[in-house]
This record gives C-alpha cells, structure tokens and sequence, in this order.
C-alpha cells in the first residue's frame, strides 16, 4: 500500500525552517559579541533574555531608549551583495538618536528576518553590527533570528535594532537653555548614511539608464561611496560632553537638517545655518544634479553633509571644536540661533 501525501511526516525544515543553519549562525557570531563586552553585562548572547546591571559610578541613572532600522538601503545591499556594513547602519541610527539625549549607550539587540536563512550572509550583517557596537562602546547582548518562508523574496532580509543608554538625570539634553547667539557646529557625515535611498535608487536608475554612473565619488568607488556605513559620533560626542557645556545636540536623519534641528529648539527660536559654510561633497552634488532638486529639498530629505548638529554658547564654541577635531571629527561652524521670525525654525541663507 503506498503512502498517501496527506500522511507523509513532514520536518520543521521540509517547511522551509532550517534550525541546524540557526544554531550554526548563533555559534559564528558568539565571538562577534564577546568582543563588544562591557561593564554592566550579566549574560549575554544565548539566553531567552540578556541581563544588563547599569554602572554603579550613575547616581540619578535614566535609561534612554531608541530603536530604528536600515531602510531601502537594504534594497541596494541585496542588489550589489554588500552585506558587511549594513549592520554598522543599524547600531548607529539608534545609538546616534540615544546620543542626543547625552546619553551613553549601554547595549545593543538586534532582529535579522529572513525568508531562507543564508548563515554566511547573516554573519556578515551580524559581524557590522558587532562592530558598530564596538566602536560605540556599547554591548552586543542579545537579538532574535527569524526564518519566515514566504515572508521575503529570496536572498533579502530586514532589519531592526535596539539601544539602550544612560544619562544622569541632571545632564540630560533637552535644548531647553537654548538662546539666541548660540552656536551651531555641524559635523561631517561619511555619506548619504542610512535616509533618502528611496530618492538615492531613483537617481542610480535614472543615471544607469542614461549611462552617467560616475566610476568615483570623493575618491571612492561608486557602489562603495554609495553604502557608506552612517558615522558613528557616540565615542568622540560624549567626550566633548564630558568636557564642555553642549547645550544640545540633533541627528541629522530622516527629514534632513530642516526638519531635525527644530525638534531640539525651543518655541521661538531658530537656526540660521550659513549657505556654503560646509562642502557640497561630490556624492551629494551627483544627488543633487541626477534628481534635479533644488537646496530646500537637499536639505530636507539628505543630512547633505553635516551628520550630527552640536549647539554650543558661543563663549565655548572653539574649545568645542577643537576638542571634536581632536577626536577626528571634521567640525564646520554652520551658523547662529536667533529669534525666529515668521518662517522656518531652520533657515539656510
């Protein structure tokens, strides 16, 4: 009697989920996260929860919480097989946001979705995220690997990350002190960074189309200067925190610098940045040229340059810089806080 296909077992990997591949890829990337250890972890990778004790040396500790994800630049990572800094992306679009606040991050979790698990590409996005964790000195402790059959298309995946820091409740940054007079340093950017790929792709098949794709940007290759991971400012920021009076501080993401300054103003203020004050990168003027847009829309959907936006009294605007050019960030004064009129709360004239 033949067996009918109705009664035939069926595996969990018959399926589509391939549970030998998952322990695999926790195994490979154990040592990834043993490297971002820190003080404050109880237990790390392998738990069903990561146990964290936040330092003694806090008095008044508030944790401060962000999450993100990598966006349509996943789109070009599975396009172009560029897998290795996607992860650095992820830790910095929410270790930058906590950073804001004057917060350290403490630790980092990770979800990487998948319809079929591919243990080397997965590994790969895991070891940037590792060493984005690394270079912001926060801890890889935990994260969850979904397999999902028919969820996603072949070889694509998604992203999402989690960060958690710490400030003294005496230091926390809220913009609030402030004034007019104040100064406004930008800091550099490594790139388009992890916002606006959704325009980014257009252009790419706009100049595909018309056969312009330039061979170099800023004297990188193209695909290279295009994926740039988003700079991480947690180590060198809080330094300068610890040694001047920042009053406030805003990631240049989504939005762009005319619509993240504002969320760290008070009601009636604005900032008035100064046209030309930092360069137009090549990577940003072939944005610029392919989509056809003027500088508002630059400004409002691209960081355009400056990554990380630093007010400061102007009494202490230079010993800031210094102190930021020091650690090897490229510092551009960008302009002043003044009484907002009846326009914008960011203006750049």
């Amino acid at each position: 009697m033949t067996q009918s296909s109705a009664s035939t077992p069926l595996s969990y990997k018959d399926a589509g989920v391939d549970i030998v591949a998952g322990d695999a890829l926790v195994e490979r990337i154990k040592p990834l996260a043993k490297k971002t250890m820190r003080e404050g972890v109880l237990a790390g990778i392998g738990g069903f929860g990561a146990l964290f004790e936040v330092p003694k040396r806090y008095k008044e500790p508030v944790l401060v919480s962000g999450t993100d994800g990598v966006g349509t630049k996943l789109k070009l990572a599975f396009e172009w097989n560029m897998h290795d800094t996607v992860g650095i992306d992820l830790v910095a679009m929410s270790v930058n946001d906590v950073l804001v606040q004057g917060a350290e991050p403490l630790f980092f979790l990770d979800y990487f979705a998948c319809g079929k698990l591919d243990v080397d590409t997965a590994a790969a996005v895991v070891g940037g995220i590792a060493k984005g964790c690394e270079l912001s000195g926060c801890a890889l402790i935990g994260g969850e690997t979904a397999e999902m059959p028919g969820m996603y298309p072949a070889g694509e995946y998604d992203l999402a990350g989690f960060a958690v820091g710490a400030v003294e409740k005496s230091k926390i940054l809220t913009g609030a002190d402030v004034k007019a007079g104040d100064v406004v340093l930008g800091l550099a950017s490594a790139g388009v960074h992890s916002n606006g790929f959704s325009l980014v792709r257009k252009c790419i098949e706009r100049a595909e189309a018309a056969g312009t794709v330039p061979a170099t940007l800023d004297g990188k290759p193209f695909k290279q200067a295009i994926m740039e991971p988003t700079r991480l400012y947690v180590l060198n920021v809080l330094a300068a925190l610890a040694k001047h009076p920042i009053k406030a501080l805003a990631h240049i993401t989504g939005g762009g610098l005319l619509e993240n300054i504002p969320r760290v103003l008070p009601e009636g203020l604005a900032a008035h940045l100064v046209k030309g004050s930092w360069p137009q990168t090549e990577l940003f003027a072939w944005l610029q040229k392919t989509a056809g847009i003027d500088d508002i829309e630059m400004n409002r959907t691209f960081n355009n340059g400056i990554g990380m936006v630093v007010v400061v009294d102007a009494a202490h605007a230079e010993a800031t810089a210094a102190t930021l050019r020091a650690s090897g960030e490229t510092v551009h004064t960008v302009g002043v806080i003044a009484a907002q009129g009846a326009g914008e709360q960011v203006v750049v004239a």
